[in-house]
């Protein structure tokens, strides 16, 4: 199981590249640094929470992990 550190860095860093895909993308779809910016930050912050809530939730289900 990962400790709750490991959950929380792998989430920063998923979120950090998803951060400059959202960016790239709401600034061309708008042509718009701030706006595209504004919406990277937006999704960002609620993609990290609940990445970090889903991990941690999971991280307490046995079911599928092997014992051995």
């Amino acid at each position: 199981m990962d400790t709750g550190k490991r959950t929380v860095l792998k989430a920063i860093l998923w979120n950090a590249l998803g951060l400059a895909m959202m960016a790239l993308v709401g600034f061309l779809m708008t042509g718009s640094l701030a706006t595209g910016g504004a919406m990277a930050v937006i999704n960002t912050a609620i993609g990290l929470s609940s990445y970090i809530l889903y991990e941690r939730l999971w991280a307490r289900i046995a079911w599928g992990r092997s014992h051995g």
